[in-house]
């Protein structure tokens, strides 16, 4: 397996578990650490496939639960794909469908078969196997599919936690036999286990013995708390083998995303970034600007100074000049608010991905890393989040070191 994929390690943190990599798929290199903007039905929400090219993106992720009930798999097969549906001539990832089963519908029912559930559209009964789940994916096209798994809510305790770890387990094999496509689409297996790390690493070593070209790591990012959190992705990367992709699932702040990079973790995607500029909110270095606050009415400055996206740059320089006034004007009645933040969302997750990727390669990440901290807490250590420091200290950065 992994013949579709390559992934060749640049440079590692002398410090800490990071480390920048090339992950060749078949519609490019992927440079990682990476952050996957998400295109749920095949549209990143206010941009255009040249504008997300634009800003540096090579993958993002599409949602197989919804493009296999519209257009379905008859009009997909017929095009020829998802890359061609939306004109994409990159990579794409597409979820198994899974998490939308439990998550989005009422009445869903998880056997050892797959999850029954009521369709949306009228109601009548359905059932997602891991062998549909991976029938769609092939119908996608898509660079990396994942498996189909059993999802529980993070904070679930008990016996269903280890059922579902061990189900899905189950199901990455079904996933395998059902792949028709592993010359050319790369099936991940997705870690599972709750917060409890003696499932995590027992599912660890059985989804490593099934030598899939990459690894994720599910069930997180559910309203654990962010300790939680980091204990479990740092046990994970200390158990998967380092020569292959980890993927966390469904993370996308900037300070989760940086810390999770100094454990070990490549890729990431959250609909965050896209969500977040639809109520008017900018992501900068100094943390999350509602730009439909007053005290923007009057601000001529650019979202944010130094910012090199499409809008912040002057036009002088090729950009749009945007301002946060024109913002705060736009934001709350102008679709084109929406549009223009979620350019500048979007370039900031790449772009820190970017520096850290460039910092690893250096061997200077845990002074970015501080630097990035300070910047966001004005140099208050006492405003530094527990959770990060806390984790960060376990790969060797003291946050709180007098410098």
């Amino acid at each position: 397996m992994g013949k579709a994929l390559t992934f060749d390690i640049v440079a590692k943190c002398s410090c800490t578990k990071a480390r920048a990599s090339l992950m060749t798929l078949p519609h490019g290199v992927v440079e990682t650490p990476m952050f996957m903007p998400v295109a749920t039905q095949a549209s990143l929400k206010g941009l255009t496939p040249e504008q997300l090219e634009s800003l540096g993106c090579r993958i993002c992720l599409n949602n197989t639960y919804h493009l296999g009930l519209k257009p379905g798999k008859e009009v997909l097969d017929t095009v020829g794909g998802a890359h061609k549906l939306q004109s994409w001539p990159y990579n794409i990832l597409t979820d198994s469908g899974g998490f939308q089963m439990v998550s989005l519908l009422k009445l869903a029912t998880i056997t050892e078969e797959g999850v029954r559930f009521l369709s949306p559209h009228d109601g009548s009964p359905m059932l997602l196997t891991p062998e549909h789940s991976i029938e769609l994916q092939n119908s996608i096209g898509s660079d990396i599919i994942m498996q189909l798994d059993d999802v529980v809510h993070t904070l679930t305790t008990g016996p269903r936690v280890e059922e579902a770890m061990r189900r899905s387990i189950r199901w990455l094999d079904r996933c395998i036999a059902a792949n028709k496509n592993p010359d050319r689409q790369n099936l991940f297996a997705i870690i599972q286990g709750g917060l409890d790390l003696n499932l995590r690493a027992e599912c660890c070593r059985e989804m490593a013995a099934r030598d899939t070209p990459g690894i994720a790591v599910g069930g997180l990012s559910g309203g654990e708390a962010k300790n939680e959190f980091c204990k479990v992705v740092n046990h994970c990367t200390d158990i998967l083998p380092r020569t292959k992709p980890i993927y966390c699932m469904g993370v996308g702040y900037a300070e989760d995303m940086l810390v999770s990079v100094a454990l070990g973790v490549d890729l990431f995607d959250c609909v965050y970034p896209t969500r977040t500029a639809r109520f008017g909110n900018a992501i900068t270095y100094k943390g999350v600007l509602n730009l439909r606050n007053n005290c923007y009415k009057t601000d001529h400055g650019p979202v944010e100074d130094g910012c090199r996206c499409p809008i912040c740059t002057p036009v002088a320089e090729g950009g749009m000049g945007i301002t946060r006034s024109y913002i705060y004007h736009l934001a709350a009645k102008e679709t084109v608010g929406a549009h223009l933040l979620t350019l500048h969302n979007v370039y900031f997750q790449l772009d820190l991905m970017r520096q850290a990727r460039a910092a690893i390669i250096d061997d200077v990440f845990p002074k970015f890393v501080t630097a990035f901290f300070s910047n966001l807490y004005d140099g208050d250590t006492s405003k530094y989040p527990a959770w990060a420091v806390d984790a960060l200290r376990t790969v060797n950065i003291d946050l709180l070191a007098t410098v």
